[in-house]
């Protein structure tokens, strides 16, 4: 499929549109005189887009004629198209075929890694650990092999489950797959209190091994006693255990959020001012002119400088777009506000509070100080509240 894609490139083909009621007709005498046409599409009854090549060209146009249909070339693609725009043109053909040549060296270079799956382990990490084993943006694709990269991570994160790594023109991608990490475990082997890690009202105490020094409605702060490892003999010694056991108690999880009732919008006039640039990897160069506008919104449009789509070229054509704006004062429902707000302060919550915790109340307070909506929502929950901190001897 590539080396037909390249050689309709090469010998240079065009996209035209074909129109009339002898469609079918047509098609049929383009392929009796052996006619070589492709991904035809169909766009209704009366009209169809084909590629065509440049040696089909002219016996389609003589049978587009006879069969009284239209045809619009609607864009030519290949090489010669390209080395026809320029055939008077030396100085800009030499300056093509450097560019070309430089191109082709820049595409031998690593210069985008991606990194997909990865949800416990920071993308920034991986990519740290790959440049410190000579695997960066700018590294040369001889240097290593994807099985390298693959048993290289496979060594340095052993609960990597699956790792895929593929090279493709320019980019180096990792599709990568994780265990759970699990979470970190005090060991048993050592003698442990617990203690609270926020603030509370105890409900109830159930000490499996230790000793409870907290009773039911105590008031207790984070980082305060609750079961101690450290148990009083008789004859007034201690011996040493890792406590265990739950302290359930009764907490809060409060969240604020405001938004204006009289708010400013930004709103695009409708104006336009465009320019061009060029970006190499991830560097922009960008043809700068001074922007009519005082206020606007920039929007930044990628291109590729040619359109091949088997050569993933390092270089691209930017298009800058400034869109004028202006700013509106628009005055906002205050019930549309409170029911957004409350939404927000919950979402707020929701990601703070433990998991297992039972809620038990929870409270929803608005409030108008000028042209601010203010609303406080307040979450109790009954959980267990300790955390077991090893004694250090």
């Amino acid at each position: 499929m590539l080396a037909i894609k390249i050689w309709n490139y090469l010998k240079g083909y065009v996209i035209i549109r074909i129109e009339g009621l002898a469609l079918e007709r047509l098609l049929n005498l383009a392929l009796t005189n052996d006619i070589y046409i492709w991904d035809l599409r169909r766009l209704n009854y009366f009209q169809v887009e084909l590629c065509v090549s440049l040696k089909g060209l002219k016996p389609l146009e003589d049978l587009i004629e006879k069969t009284g249909c239209k045809g619009e070339i609607l864009k030519r693609i290949g090489l010669p198209h390209q080395l026809n725009r320029v055939k008077n043109r030396k100085m800009f053909l030499i300056g093509f075929l450097f560019f070309f040549i430089f191109t082709f060296i820049l595409t031998s270079f690593i210069w985008k890694i991606e990194i997909m799956g990865l949800e416990q382990t920071p993308k920034e990490d991986v990519i740290q650990y790959l440049s410190d084993n000579g695997i960066s943006s700018g590294s040369h694709k001889s240097k290593f092999t994807e099985e390298e990269v693959k048993l290289l991570l496979i060594n340095e994160y052993d609960y990597f489950s699956f790792i895929d790594v593929k090279i493709r023109g320019i980019k180096l991608t990792l599709d990568i797959k994780e265990e759970d990490i699990p979470p970190e475990i005090v060991n048993k082997d050592y003698p442990a209190n617990i203690v609270a890690k926020k603030k509370g009202v105890i409900r109830k105490v159930i000490a499996r091994n230790g000793e409870d020094v907290v009773k039911e409605s105590q008031v207790v702060r984070q980082g305060q006693l609750l079961i101690s490892g450290a148990i009083q003999s008789q004859d007034g010694s201690y011996n040493l255990v890792h406590a265990d056991g739950e302290v359930l108690a009764k907490t809060s999880y409060e969240a604020k959020v405001s938004e204006p009732i009289l708010k400013k919008i930004e709103k695009e006039t409708g104006k336009l001012f465009a320019q061009r640039g060029l970006k190499l990897n991830n560097q922009g160069i960008r043809f700068i002119k001074d922007i009519p506008f005082s206020n606007y919104k920039e929007y930044i449009i990628e291109e590729n400088l040619f359109n091949i789509d088997f050569i993933d070229f390092p270089i691209k054509l930017i298009r800058y777009e400034y869109r004028e704006t202006e700013i509106q004062e628009v005055k906002q429902n205050i019930e549309t506000i409170q029911n957004s707000n409350q939404l927000k302060a919950i979402d707020i919550i929701n990601q703070e509070i433990a998991e297992g915790a039972e809620i038990v109340s929870r409270d929803i307070i608005h409030e108008v100080e000028g042209n601010i909506l203010y609303t406080t929502v307040i979450v109790e929950t009954i959980e267990d509240i300790g955390k077991k901190v090893i004694i250090e001897k």
